[in-house]
């Protein structure tokens, strides 16, 4: 199964190209297919170029590349084992869960590697016998051109079945192949944990960041009372993790990663609402804040 998977990636920007290249150590390029919508002419040109930290440097992969899910499904009818979900996650008419229809089979595992609450509920819905997967992941990368990615030192998927309740097998199978090409995994029962610990970081910084137009580490250097005004955001978040059952996230994994960014040199880090804010895309208020 690994080396024969078929696997369509929904939104091939930086992460989604990074993982194409990494699905392609293990898996026949043929067998990865990416919807591209704004790099679509220079990735079904020339692919996609990883510049990397881990890996190296000018690493070429060359997927399949479409325009749409429609699109894929007609040209090869077999059915795709895995739908990656890599785009942001807005609320769209149609859901993301809808434009993947044509995608889906019985066969056919689902994972969503998006940051937010509750984002996995319209496809619980829509796909109530498909297995689900809902992931968290650290993957410092950006688009530094159509088709170029620069990624940097990190590089770690959390991996979990959506609800809880349900099998763990789909998400080791999914650990395994991620694996093979060399991605670093690590799969959880309960994966919501995780989500609560990132979305202490991208909850409070993503706003803060496009509010003031500065990165991170600019932000805690303009005032003195710059720390403690990002430390009360993480707070309560504190709280409605904990209300929400997750009572480890704590005070000391505030400050944790409050901590992440306090060690940054200036300007540090711009999170993915600043970067938005500034090119006046949508920004994922619903799913992150």
């Amino acid at each position: 199964m690994t080396s024969t998977a078929r696997v369509l990636i929904f939104g091939t920007g930086s992460i989604g190209a990074t993982y194409a290249f990494v699905l392609s150590r293990a898996l026949p390029a043929s067998n990865i297919v990416t919807v591209c919508r704004s790099n679509y002419d220079s990735a079904s040109k020339d692919g996609f170029t990883i510049n990397s930290s881990l890996w190296g440097q000018n690493l070429k992969v060359r997927p399949v590349v479409v325009r749409s899910v429609e699109e894929a499904a007609a040209a090869d009818p077999s059915p795709f084992d895995y739908v990656l979900i890599c785009s942001k996650a807005l609320p769209t008419v149609p859901s993301t869960a809808e434009l993947i229809r044509p995608a889906i089979s019985p066969k056919t595992t689902i994972v969503l590697i998006q940051n937010g609450i509750a984002i996995e509920e319209p496809y619980v819905k829509l796909y109530p016998d498909n297995p689900l997967l809902s992931t968290v992941v650290y993957l410092p990368a950006s688009q530094t051109s159509p088709g170029v990615i620069l990624h940097k030192e990190v590089e770690l998927l959390h991996i979990g079945s959506y609800p809880a309740s349900s099998s763990i097998e789909p998400a080791y199978r999914f650990a395994e192949l991620m694996k093979s090409g060399g991605g670093t995994v690590e799969v959880h029962q309960d994966v919501q944990f995780e989500r609560w610990s990132k979305l202490l970081v991208n909850t409070s910084w993503n706003p803060i960041c496009a509010l003031s137009r500065s990165p991170d580490a600019k932000v805690l250097h303009s005032s003195p009372e710059a720390k403690g005004l990002v430390r009360d955001v993480m707070f309560e978040i504190k709280a409605v993790a904990n209300a929400c059952g997750y009572e480890k996230i704590d005070t000391a994994l505030v400050d944790f990663q409050l901590g992440r960014a306090t060690i940054r040199e200036v300007p540090g880090v711009a999170p993915s609402m600043l970067a938005d804010a500034l090119a006046g895309r949508n920004m994922e208020v619903e799913a992150i804040v």
